[in-house]
């Protein structure tokens, strides 16, 4: 049977994954997490008991597991408090603030007991990262059983986590129990939580929070007793006559669960037309607090006017990414700014109507490329980040300009360009974890990852990239999907080598500069010439514009494409010259017409290409001009 069962799992993956992934074997482990939590909310400790089910589908066997603790790293001299006491240019939600808290404000979890299939086993807790040595190998195939009980501090909230958040949400609960470590083709993923991303096991949840019933709760997943919590999940209720309610939540097909309480919050509901039911948690009479620039009246104006851009944005998302897969998300406020969680996201309240949108967007389109498409942010953060930053750019740019602003990239463009001018650009390849600086991590996960996207989207033309987009979501949605995984839908989309692509702009800080060296010509044709100043190789689109007003488009791919992008202007002639091998430094190609004729010409008029020195891409004929006799060509 268990032979059968790898059979099984094996066929489904390969099929699943068909053509993609570099044609490697995939697999992905499993969880089922049953839960009981029992929160003292006055004292922001709780108890809880987890049996977590768990599913070797690997080739391999597993003779240890790692779980994450979260909590333990807002304690002082933690690995996450001294990072952001060391680093350059330290967060500002953290700073120094770990080292000074009082023993009553800082997280722990404390592991009382734990079992493997019923049987005590070894266990070490480091830092937040407990080591699990187990009794009996888990073998390719098997599952096994794991039971454990804890006591929980919840931290004050500095990062992400926490009790009573700058504007006074209770609890934000993020990250708050013991979670089993990703396993995958490289390993395991026991990475000591420093502050930034996360990974996680695929599979399903079933919590039941214990809590007083003055609370409302907002979380991953569906509340399986609304009849008895009222609160706005159910308009007819009969809540039990106790100081504390239990509610039940279950959530399948996730990688982690959430959820946020404060007796304060306002529940409201909208509908995406054929898509999920929207939940809005926010507070009423204190979402004024710490706000000195909004008066209580604009705020609540403001989420009231988020739930049809919300609404709008979903639709916008759906039509161009793929289908959001769940039928529920939720919007609550709490957290220190914004972060995303399946099916729901923390933000802060206290904004003017764009920021409350914008974060709103910006965190909930994380879904599409961090809920649905699991990749491993900590190790990949520019999959995450700087995909979730290129199409919130759009979808921002449709809710506010109709899709008729300027260019909805040029935030993230501008943040590239900064970043290399000043010498500290660090390699998008670098784990999140391990940037030297804040900045770094910043701009290589968020900008230049979207850079990245809207650069290829150059490479390979726009229609070829909006497909792949789709192909990409619907190929790898509830997997682990890589880097690699992706270049290789948009080589089977674009029929393109594209490995250089990634090579350069993923893995090096190499840049591209490409210039006009020189323009001659005689009254029958002109000669120009295209210089490589700097490392990284392009496909060079040239637009020729004519005294006459009319326009002709030239293209040179790049030999290692090994294939040319469709015409992306229909309307204006396109010729295709010879490819482009990227060892030759200079390009020299001939148009059939004399440069008395010409008036404009200019590289990438698109302005998609990131070619850190412009300056060069454009010459205006009238100010330059000079006689040319070739001699070979």
């Amino acid at each position: 049977m268990k032979l059968k069962a790898i059979t099984l799992c094996s066929l489904f993956c390969l099929l699943s994954v068909a053509g993609f992934g570099q044609g490697k074997y995939y697999w992905q482990q499993e969880v089922k997490y049953n839960m009981n939590i029992d929160v003292d909310a006055a004292n922001h400790q709780f108890t809880g008991t987890q049996k977590l089910t768990y599913t070797n589908n690997s080739p391999d066997t597993l003779r240890r597991v790692f779980y994450h603790l979260y909590f333990n790293a807002f304690q002082p001299q933690s690995m996450m408090d001294v990072r952001s006491r060391t680093i350059a240019d330290p967060d500002s939600r953290v700073r120094d603030r770990i080292v000074h808290l009082p023993k009553d404000e800082v997280g722990y979890h404390h592991i009382k007991s734990l079992t493997q299939d019923g049987n005590n086993v070894e266990y070490k807790v480091d830092g937040t990262v407990l080591e699990v040595t187990l009794n009996k190998p888990i073998l390719p195939g098997e599952s096994t059983v794991f039971e454990m009980s804890f006591e929980s501090q919840v931290p004050r909230q500095i990062r992400r986590s926490g009790w009573m958040n700058k504007e006074g949400v209770e609890l934000s609960m993020s990250q708050w129990y013991p979670k089993i470590s990703e396993y995958d083709e490289d390993g395991w993923h026991p990475n000591p939580y420093v502050g930034r991303e996360f990974y996680g096991v695929w599979g399903s949840f079933d919590v039941k929070i214990s809590i007083d019933s003055s609370y409302v709760i907002g979380a991953t997943g569906h509340l399986q007793n609304p009849k008895e919590i009222g609160h706005g999940y159910a308009e007819k209720y009969e809540r039990p006559d106790s100081k504390k309610i239990t509610w039940h939540w279950k959530a399948d097909r996730v990688h982690d669960f959430m959820w946020a309480a404060d007796p304060d919050y306002v529940h409201t509901t909208a509908q995406v037309p054929d898509g999920p039911t929207l939940h809005f948690f926010h507070q009423a009479d204190t979402v004024a607090k710490n706000a000195d620039r909004y008066s209580q009246a604009q705020l609540r104006e403001n989420w009231d006017r988020l739930e049809d851009y919300t609404v709008r944005a979903f639709q916008y998302m759906s039509d161009h990414f793929g289908k959001y897969p769940y039928d529920k998300f939720s919007v609550i406020q709490g957290g220190d700014g914004g972060m995303e969680y399946p099916m729901a996201t923390l933000i802060t309240g206290n904004r003017s109507f764009g920021s409350l949108v914008g974060v709103t967007v910006h965190e909930f389109i994380h879904n599409w490329f961090y809920g649905v498409l699991g990749s491993n942010e900590s190790r990949y953060p520019w999959m995450d980040e700087g995909f979730t930053t290129y199409a919130s750019s759009l979808t921002m740019d449709y809710l506010f300009n109709n899709s008729n602003g300027k260019d909805p990239h040029r935030g993230s463009y501008r943040g590239y360009f900064n970043i290399v001018e000043s010498g500290k650009q660090e390699a998008m390849d670098t784990h999140a974890d391990h940037f030297h600086t804040n900045r770094g991590y910043g701009t290589a996960s968020y900008s230049t990852g979207a850079v990245f996207l809207n650069q290829l989207r150059y490479v390979i033309g726009g229609d070829t990239f909006d497909r792949g987009m789709k192909r990409y979501f619907d190929t790898w949605k509830f997997k682990h999907p890589d880097g690699r995984d992706f270049l290789r839908v948009m080589e089977q989309e674009s029929n393109m080598v594209l490995d250089w692509y990634y090579q350069y702009f993923i893995e090096t800080t190499k840049h591209i500069d490409y210039g006009i060296s020189s323009v001659v010509g005689d009254d029958q044709a002109t000669f120009i010439t295209l210089k490589r100043h700097d490392l990284m190789p392009m496909p060079i689109d040239l637009m020729v514009t004519y005294k006459d007003g009319s326009k002709e488009q030239f293209y040179m791919p790049l030999r290692i494409m090994r294939n040319a992008k469709p015409n992306e202007n229909p309307d204006i002639p396109r010729t295709v010259k010879p490819d482009w091998p990227w060892v030759n430094p200079t390009y020299t190609l001939k148009v059939d017409k004399p440069a008395s004729q010409i008036e404009r010409i200019e590289i990438d008029p698109s302005k998609r290409m990131a070619d850190i020195n412009p300056e060069n891409n454009v010459i205006e004929m009238e100010e330059y001009m000079k006689a040319y006799e070739p001699t070979t060509y």
